[in-house]
């Protein structure tokens, strides 16, 4: 195996193009080198992404967050700007492993693995928040709903590298949040999991609303009926019943040793309110 360590994300993507054999990026290393340890993975080349500015920082842009896809989930957690304007988020990301696997792990990792269980996914998908992505064909922009496609898969290329995400920065009468369940408090992936973002207007009704669960099917899904069931309510108890019931008809989940179809389909709605309840709870309080 050979390690390369590019300092921009041109050198990086070249790398990646020019690779004949297996080429994995190395973000955090806290799925990838694990991975190798089991040879489930045996890369020919490891590009190393640490060292790139553009992939491991945290700027405001477009009335949003924009941070690097190596960006070390501490950095983020600790990044007082970035907790501020993406609540939700900052709720995956703080479970996303131990405090030492945050130290080292990042969320473009957390992506690219593409575990239906990852915290991350639905919390990104609900905060409406896009990925950049370079090849030596440029760079394009996509929603974050749109790059798992399956356990393990995404629609990235070969020559392709995750570079960075914009959350849309939280406004007066938004609220977001994310919950998992797990059978563990810590150091455990979520079983079922809900994020859920609201915009209210000045009365008090909800304009707009972006529900994803995450471990209830191939991969994080974006529940337009959840969201929909909010719109025009002021996310009272009926509406959250119809959310709930919106959330838990969409799941296909699987039965495994973690949990059945039956437990992860009613969990779902369960998570969806309370998420949502969260969310309406941090509604009106600005940046």
């Amino acid at each position: 195996m050979r390690y390369a360590k590019p300092k921009s994300v041109d050198e990086a993507v070249a790398l990646l193009a020019a690779e004949k054999g297996l080429a994995r990026v190395l973000a955090g290393g806290t799925d990838l080198l694990v991975q190798m340890r089991s040879r489930r993975a045996l890369p020919d080349l490891m590009v190393d992404c640490k060292a790139i500015a553009d992939m491991t920082s945290i700027a405001a842009e477009d009335g949003g967050i924009r941070f690097g896809a190596a960006t070390a989930c501490m950095a983020l957690v600790e990044n007082a700007q970035f907790s501020a304007a993406c609540p939700g988020v900052t709720d995956a990301i703080k479970l996303i492993g131990s405090i030492q696997v945050k130290g080292r792990a990042s969320v473009g990792g957390n992506v690219c693995n593409a575990s239906p269980a990852a915290d991350s996914v639905p919390a990104l998908i609900a905060a409406g928040a896009t990925a950049r992505i370079a090849s030596p064909r440029g760079s394009r922009d996509v929603a974050v709903e749109t790059i798992t496609t399956g356990p393990g898969k995404t629609c990235l290329a070969r020559d392709e590298l995750l570079v960075s995400f914009l959350v849309p920065r939280k406004q007066r009468n938004c609220g977001d949040a994310y919950l998992r369940f797990t059978p563990r408090t810590e150091m455990d992936i979520a079983v079922v999991s809900a994020g859920v973002n609201l915009k209210l207007d000045a009365t008090g009704i909800c304009r707009e609303a972006r529900v994803s669960l995450g471990a209830v099917a191939e991969r994080a899904l974006l529940v337009a009926e959840a969201g929909a069931a909010l719109v025009g309510s002021k996310v009272d108890n009926a509406a959250l019943e119809r959310l709930g019931a919106a959330a838990s008809a969409a799941c296909r989940p699987i039965d495994d040793k973690r949990g059945t179809r039956e437990f992860r389909i009613k969990v779902a709605g369960v998570l969806a309110r309370r998420a949502a309840q969260i969310a309406l709870d941090r509604t009106g309080k600005e940046n």
